[in-house]
């Protein structure tokens, strides 16, 4: 396969870098159609999440009152994505 570019790596220039996400914690308020959920935050603020793919492919089940860890974009903070779903009594992820 082809590179793209023609020039070598050390010669190319830099690609604008996106800003890192925001993970946050969360607990599952209520769930739309379409894997949409609404999501409480620690800090009381209500955003909109949908299902990274990862959970979506190995078909793991989100409930209401489930415990969950969203990203959120530092451009849009009414809008997440699930990456990860606690199980009861599990301890948070460092």
């Amino acid at each position: 396969m082809r590179s793209r570019s023609k020039q070598p790596l050390e010669r190319r220039k830099p690609s604008a870098t996106k800003e890192a996400p925001l993970e946050v914690f969360g607990t599952i308020v209520q769930v739309f159609p379409s894997a949409s959920f609404s999501v409480e935050l620690e800090n009381s603020h209500t955003v909109l999440a949908h299902i990274a793919g990862r959970l979506r492919r190995h078909r793991i089940r989100i409930l209401p009152g489930d415990r969950v860890e969203l990203e959120i974009s530092p451009y849009d903070l009414t809008k997440g994505r699930i990456v990860y779903r606690y199980r009861a009594g599990e301890p948070r992820r460092i």
